[in-house]
């Protein structure tokens, strides 16, 4: 089947096989490495992009389901060669380690801080419950979130 995506602010158009998960269809159609596949259950969030600008685990999206829809990868989070506020904070802060999960947590983050710009530790652990890191302790994973938040205020 035909579907059309815009990914990253830039249109697609491409045949895929009706089971085609979005995951699949950023990493191998469109070669958009830095979406992860961790855990093909949706437990993990190595997978997570925005969907019309909401987080999703994109394991558990078919690629026609996202036909006609915004996705944002965390290779369209840069702007005009300009790390986005929370690449500078995961760096910033040390919230990463192997970098494996971090894609997925930046991405969850952006949607969070979009809808609360100033996220209590509590409510920022909240919003990465899906999202697992198996080596940062997520200590600073919060703090790097707390100062993109203050970032993007500004």
């Amino acid at each position: 089947m035909k579907v059309t995506i815009t990914v990253n602010g830039a249109e697609h158009t491409d045949e895929v096989e009706p089971r085609t998960l979005l995951v699949y269809y950023l990493r191998e159609t469109l070669e958009l490495t830095g979406t992860n596949v961790g855990c093909d259950t949706s437990q993990c969030g190595a997978c997570t992009v925005l969907l019309d600008g909401m987080a999703v685990k994109s394991c558990t999206v078919l690629a026609a389901q996202a036909d006609g829809s915004e996705i944002t990868t965390v290779e369209g989070l840069a702007q005009n060669g300009n790390l986005h506020p929370i690449q500078t904070a995961f760096w910033e802060k040390h919230g990463l380690q192997c970098g494996f999960c971090t894609p997925g947590m930046m991405l969850t983050a952006v949607d969070l801080l979009q809808r609360n710009p100033n996220p209590s530790d509590t409510e920022i652990r909240r919003a990465l419950e899906g999202n697992l890191c198996r080596c940062t302790g997520y200590q600073n994973i919060v703090a790097a979130v707390k100062e993109a938040a203050g970032k993007m205020k500004a």
